[in-house]
């Protein structure tokens, strides 16, 4: 596993490299999945099932028993209430959408649809499934999501959020993954559906105006009085996601000033610029994805995107370009807990075990407790639900914080309120969120941090799932005593990997739980030749035991 940048990383992508969107939709029906064949079956990872109908793994068989499994869940845990159903900007989207429909009408369950038959954000149903269930004890709702998050437009996906709103726990994706995989031999066949025309208009399809509800709430999260009257310069770029139909609204209801840099939805994707690896991926936490925010930073005085279905943000400042996401979340947490003079005094600071270990040593530096995860968003639902978290946040460049006044916000990630903090804290303070981080930095020692990705077959992330920590035999790491090695996280969650650690820097290996890939993270915290060594350390080490694979 090395590091590698192909030669169209950052550059305009070429037609060449463009999607056949009618081919794809075309497979998401002609295209059947072959149950003999795991590759193709129902795999929800860290964030819900995705794939691509044009390798079979993404297709309407699958919808349907994910749909049929979802209602075999919902009646054994008695949701009762309405299903919040939404899909972002992916061209697999919106057929998967229609099929989620069918099914659920079908089945008598209330769905909840954009009153404006537009995309919607991820966070606005985490908002709206919250906003239904306070006070009720009974009926209560839940929802499901059509996104692939930031995946390359051929990809499509499915996310299930049940009542508390944050993505579904292991023990529910694991049911509802087994019986979907029962029912998709026979799927099509079996499950009953309404043909989308008369479910569309069935007492079971409802309308409910999620860009109306999330915006109206926004300034209980964020000072946005404070960024009007400062009269911050803001720019944005939804990635061509859900959010381009909801930030120029934001804009014109605060009077907030800026622009977003384009609003244009296209399911080529067409105007991004080429990820890291010459993929199209609409990564607002890569320098290559985002190179054309960051080519116009000097118009702007903070400048942030999201990715599609906009739960993560990437935030640009005019010297500094795209900050590390790390960076940003050190930032963040150091101005909230200084600037939230209405939260409750011993909220924590809730982080995964791949998240900068920077945000442990500022934990620490604020006296506020530290709850560190697995991978995946879903591990920190429990603990804002409950008031135990102030902020969460994620190395992938996903994170959710509180309301002003320290109540409950979403249990989802929130691109929305990320970028608008950025804003507020250069309104409130005079500093970029990187003079933030600078600051930090200074107080409690930099980080150098990186994660290496490869490309990663079932076997191959199986086996790195599988690793115990007597098998990794490391004596040391990065030039010093291999402190502990370790499989889960302080709670004993299971990490479904490995991670390493020494007195100046660390590393973890981990198969993704969304795409095809094996990734080790590694930081050190004395400079980037220490990092590399660290790297070097792992990498031999890990070589080493597969044997290979």
């Amino acid at each position: 596993m090395t590091r590698s940048v192909d030669r169209r990383a950052g550059r305009p992508v070429a037609e060449a490299d463009l999607i056949d969107v009618s081919r794809l939709i075309d497979a998401y029906t002609a295209v059947r999945p072959d149950p003999t064949d795991p590759a193709q079956g129902v795999a929800f990872g860290t964030s819900g099932h995705r794939g691509s109908a044009l390798a079979g793994t993404f297709n309407e068989a699958h919808v349907v028993a994910i749909c049929a499994a979802v209602c075999r869940h919902r009646k054994a845990a008695s949701v009762h209430g309405p299903l919040f159903l939404a899909g972002d900007t992916h061209a697999l989207s919106q057929p998967a959408l229609r099929t989620a429909v069918e099914v659920f009408v079908a089945a008598g369950v209330t769905v909840m649809l954009d009153a404006r038959d537009g995309y919607t954000p991820t966070p606005a149903v985490s908002h709206a499934i919250l906003r239904y269930n306070k006070g009720r004890t009974s009926g209560l709702a839940d929802g499901v999501i059509l996104t692939p998050s930031h995946n390359p437009p051929q990809d499509g996906g499915f996310k299930y959020n049940p009542p508390h709103g944050g993505p579904a726990e292991p023990q529910i994706t694991e049911a509802i993954e087994r019986l979907a995989n029962a029912a998709l031999p026979t799927a099509l066949r079996d499950v009953a559906r309404v043909p989308y025309a008369r479910a569309a208009r069935s007492s079971h399809a409802a309308r409910y105006d999620y860009r109306t509800a999330f915006i109206a709430e926004l300034p209980q999260v964020v000072d946005l009085g404070a960024i009007r009257a400062a009269g911050v310069h803001i720019g944005i770029d939804p990635l061509g996601g859900a959010s381009a139909e909801y930030w120029p609204l934001v804009l014109e209801t605060y009077g907030l000033q800026g622009s977003v840099v384009s609003e244009v939805v296209d399911p080529q994707f067409a105007f991004m610029t080429a990820d890291h690896d010459g993929e199209t991926r609409m990564d607002c936490s890569s320098p290559y994805a985002m190179a054309r925010l960051v080519d116009l930073r000097a118009r702007f005085d903070i400048a942030f995107g999201n990715d599609p279905d906009a739960d993560r943000h990437g935030v640009v400042t005019p010297s500094g370009g795209l900050m590390e996401p790390n960076r940003y979340l050190a930032a963040a947490v150091a101005y909230l807990f200084e600037h939230r003079p209405a939260w409750p005094a011993g909220l924590a600071i809730g982080k995964t075990m791949v998240t900068s270990a920077l945000i442990d040593r500022l934990a620490a530096r604020l006296r506020r407790p530290l709850v560190e995860t697995p991978v995946g968003f879903r591990w920190f639902v429990n603990g804002l639900a409950d008031g135990a978290l102030g902020f969460a946040g994620e190395e992938s460049a996903g994170a959710v914080f509180r309301r002003l006044d320290g109540s409950l916000w979403t249990t989802e990630k929130d691109g929305f309120s990320l970028g608008l903090l950025a804003a507020e804290m250069l309104a409130r303070t005079g500093q970029d969120p990187s003079m933030v981080y600078t600051s930090v930095a200074d107080a409690i020692g930099p980080s150098y941090y990186e994660r290496l990705d490869a490309q990663a077959t079932l076997e191959q992330k199986a086996w790195l799932r599988g690793l115990r920590p007597q098998d990794l035999q490391l004596a040391e790491l990065g030039g010093e005593p291999v402190l502990s090695v370790e499989i889960a996280s302080p709670r004993g969650e299971p990490f479904g990997g490995v991670k390493v650690k020494a007195k100046s820097g660390w590393f973890a290996a981990r198969p993704s739980g969304t795409e095809p890939l094996n990734k080790i993270y590694a930081e050190s915290f004395v400079g980037p030749d220490h990092l590399a060594v660290i790297q070097g350390d792992a990498q031999r080490a890990l070589a080493t035991l597969s044997g290979g694979r």
